[in-house]
């Protein structure tokens, strides 16, 4: 059984940084398998994708976050990972990790992914 654990939220002042980490188990993690991205979801707003990481290792994430998050992943570890520095109030949410059983990622659409951790909380004040 896939089981993903997110770990590192917390609450941090905005030009803070923090690092989330997602713990892969019940599966090889093999990042020549999976695409494997980090979602997050705000109070009354949809779930939305932040970024994502493919099978020959390339990275994206979006717009709003580029320059500021970086994903990564600790393939022997079987952890993924969420750099994110100079955070604003606007980051604040509950973030996922999730996992899809491709190579290549099928874009940031959250219905694309079958694989969801728990979630953790990512709080940011002014």
């Amino acid at each position: 059984q896939v089981q993903l654990v997110e770990s590192g939220g917390g609450s941090v002042q905005a030009g803070g940084s923090l690092r989330l980490s997602c713990a892969a188990s019940g599966y090889t993690y093999s990042s020549s398998r999976w695409c494997m991205g980090w979602f997050r979801q705000a109070p009354g707003k949809e779930r939305e994708g932040v970024a994502a990481i493919d099978g020959d290792g390339n990275t994206g994430v979006i717009g709003s976050v580029r320059g500021r998050f970086t994903i990564s992943q600790d393939i022997a570890k079987n952890t993924l990972y969420l750099q994110m520095n100079n955070l604003k109030v606007e980051d604040s949410a509950m973030y996922y990790c999730a996992a899809a059983r491709q190579k290549y990622c099928p874009g940031l659409a959250p219905i694309s992914f079958a694989y969801w951790g728990q979630g953790t909380q990512v709080t940011v004040s002014s």
